[in-house]
């Protein structure tokens, strides 16, 4: 008779090939190897802490805690690809997953998974924390109008920030900036 193996968890959760964590209102209750090596800290540095040491600016932090809420309420779940900050300031591109697991409470308790996108698209111009929130939405596909009413802004504004984003990656059309926002060299 063939006994079933068991099944160990922790061990999994640990030496699973994507950085992971668990998360209360927020804080960072648990994380496995690589998320800590991918952020550039130890994990015991890591637990306790905000998810705000993870990110660019405090702006940031708030901005995408708030853009989440409604759509973790309405589909349970979340999913983007935005720019963070690892232990040493460095910026990269970062593909990010969670789930709540309170469903009247995105933010009570969820399991957050993070690749780290650096080897396929580099942060190469400086970009101001509103426009790093604008170009992760870009490469999301969305348009002016879809960016202004997800992030209160007025349309003119989000044309303005589009505007400044072709400039500092010198590309001549909205296509040609998404692409080279994706580090896909024309």
């Amino acid at each position: 008779m063939n006994e079933k193996p068991t099944i160990d968890f922790a061990n999994i959760f640990q030496q699973a090939p994507i950085g992971m964590c668990v998360s209360q209102h927020r804080i960072i209750h648990a994380c496995n190897h690589d998320l800590a090596r991918m952020f550039g800290y130890r994990q015991e540095e890591l637990i306790g802490q905000s998810f705000q040491i993870l990110y660019p600016s405090h702006d940031e932090f708030e901005r995408t805690g708030a853009r989440i809420t409604p759509i973790m309420n309405a589909k349970g779940y979340y999913s983007d690809e935005r720019i963070m900050k690892r232990a040493n300031q460095e910026l990269f591109w970062c593909h990010v997953s969670g789930r709540g697991l309170a469903k009247d409470n995105p933010h009570a308790a969820g399991i957050w998974t993070f690749e780290d996108l650096s080897s396929k698209r580099s942060v190469t111009a400086e970009l101001t924390p509103r426009e790093r929130e604008i170009a992760a939405l870009l490469v999301e596909g969305k348009t002016s109008k879809l960016i202004a009413r997800q992030i209160s802004l007025s349309p003119r504004t989000v044309e303005m920030h589009r505007a400044k984003l072709m400039k500092k990656f010198a590309a001549s059309t909205s296509s040609e900036l998404v692409h080279k926002l994706l580090g896909i060299m024309l």
